[in-house]
């Protein structure tokens, strides 16, 4: 009688060999032998393949999935995502993260996420986080992390081969990629706020929303941006038909680009756009997606289009921070683009930083981050596909970084602008990189604006103005002209043949009715 045989656990890296083994071709029989398993341990691994695959793809990049051997889920599976990749980042720009650091941004992400539940960011917290992730006691020395060199290398040589295979153009190869954007990310130094007053008079802005650009190799093709928020139909959407907006807009609840979203968005955008594209450009309808590898994307056989002939790939892990295009600059001077917009908004308007945060609604944040995408160059674009495509840059203008000029000449007109003089180009730029959490980008809640303020002048209207308002034949108030632009604002949107520079001109109108609006009421006092 054979004898009982000894129980084997298997390690991540180990179930990785045989899911590899297995697409080989090597049967369930001889893989059961070689690792001491049985036959139906070998077939639950592969039941398991894309589980096993993407807790791989999201553990940190020098982690021990070599000595992991389970994979033990978080309480808060969303949090805990969050958290890695944000980790993640942070050890790939060589930002140090202490564990009081780590402890204080997840209790930032479970107000963010509008998480419930009793959550406490302890030791034991941080501690199990660690162990899930095979994150080494030295990751949070601020080591600057290089990523996986080798597998670059090897999956740059094999795409140019594949690029050259199929006879592909760069003008038929694309990139995606997303980001989270505070929106209302305020910056209080700049906009002269009393810094003297304590923390807990201010808070950080958690109004959040992705968004994900989508470019060619030559960048001239770039699609409009794909914006997901947590709303269906945010209240500022009132009146608003979403066809109209500059951007495509998804909801759903959950903080990164969920399977089902992303499918949609290439299924019903992606393909469509890109087929009329090459088509008006006389080129074969044949492309290819590049994309990042995170449990959020489908698999490879189920984003291709009806005819399969575009098609995506997926980066290998640990690859982003020196492959994927979209994240070569590409975000971040969106960011800077969107931030350096928003104080100018704010600067044109010269109205209290507290009114002018109240005001700013998640539709001008659509428009304003359209904005910002329109106006990145195709040269930064094609710059952000130099790894994958050497000398593809060589015609692609000037290399001067175009975050470096926003923050000169932004820092040139504050320092013409009263409470803004002492602002320079480095209090601008630790701003444009700086998170939504730092001290640099909060904002006053409702409560903290001085009662003094909270009645305005515009609120103190007489009864012979408000009787100018309704007589064409008065001098027409400032209030009322804003009234009757807002309400064309609103038809413009529920109108489909409206164009998109109509509808800013008119945004821009109503930018200088607020100046004027604020002048008078300072006039008044």
């Amino acid at each position: 009688m054979l004898g009982k045989r000894k129980r084997v656990v298997l390690t991540i890296k180990d179930k990785l060999d045989i899911i590899k083994k297995l697409e080989e071709g090597i049967s369930f029989k001889k893989l059961s032998v070689v690792y001491g398993i049985g036959e139906s341990t070998v077939r639950d691994i592969k039941k398991n393949k894309e589980r096993i695959i993407n807790y791989a793809n999201s553990s940190h990049p020098t982690s021990g999935i070599s000595k992991r051997k389970s994979m033990k889920s978080s309480t808060y599976e969303e949090l805990d995502r969050v958290m890695i990749e944000w980790f993640n980042q942070q050890q790939m720009d060589g930002v140090p993260v202490s564990g009081t650091i780590c402890a204080k941004q997840a209790r930032f992400f479970f107000d963010a996420l509008g998480m419930e539940g009793d959550f406490n960011a302890s030791s034991g917290w941080l501690t199990r986080f660690k162990q899930r992730h095979g994150i080494p006691k030295a990751a949070g020395k601020g080591t600057k992390l290089k990523g996986d060199e080798t597998a670059a290398r090897e999956f740059c040589s094999n795409f140019q081969e594949f690029v050259e295979r199929e006879n592909l153009l760069p003008e038929q190869i694309y990139g995606a990629d997303q980001t989270g954007l505070f929106w209302k990310c305020l910056p209080t130094r700049t906009l002269g706020f009393d810094m003297e007053q304590s923390t807990s008079e201010c808070r950080s802005s958690r109004e959040r929303i992705i968004i994900m650009c989508c470019a060619n190799a030559t960048g001239l093709h770039k699609l409009n941006l794909c914006v997901v928020g947590k709303a269906k139909r945010p209240r500022a959407f009132k009146g608003t038909d979403l066809a109209n907006l500059p951007v495509t807009y998804f909801s759903q609840k959950g903080a990164w680009i969920q399977q089902s979203v992303f499918r949609q968005w290439f299924d019903k955008c992606f393909v469509p756009q890109v087929q009329k594209h090459l088509k008006s450009m006389g080129l074969l309808e044949k492309a290819v997606l590049l994309l990042d590898f995170p449990p959020a994307h489908p698999n490879e056989e189920l984003l291709s289009s009806d005819d399969g002939r575009i098609i995506v790939k997926y980066l290998p892990p640990n690859v982003t921070s020196l492959l994927q295009p979209m994240s070569q600059g590409v975000l971040a001077t969106i960011k800077r683009y969107y931030r350096a917009g928003l104080l100018q908004k704010y600067l044109e308007e010269g109205i209290d930083p507290n009114v002018f945060w109240k005001n700013l609604t998640v539709l001008d944040a659509i428009y304003e981050v359209s904005r910002a995408w329109n106006m990145i160059k195709a040269s930064t674009i094609t710059k952000a596909w130099k790894k994958l495509f050497p000398g593809n840059e060589e015609h692609s203008g000037m290399n001067i970084e175009e975050g470096a000029i926003l923050a000169a000449n932004l820092a040139t007109v504050l320092q013409n602008t009263e409470d803004c003089e002492h602002v320079d180009i480095e209090n601008i730029s630790q701003w444009f990189d700086s998170q939504s959490n730092d001290l640099s980008c909060q904002v006053l809640t409702h409560s903290d604006v001085p009662q003094g303020q909270a009645k305005t002048t515009e609120q103190k209207l007489s009864h012979k103005a408000r009787r100018a308002d309704l007589n064409p034949e008065k001098l027409i108030s400032h209030k009322a002209a804003l009234e009757w632009t807002e309400n064309l604002l609103n038809y413009l949107e529920q109108q489909d043949d409206m164009l998109l520079s109509d509808k800013l001109v008119l945004r821009r109108l109503r930018t200088i009715i607020r100046r004027k609006q604020k002048i008078q009421n300072k006039c008044h006092l």
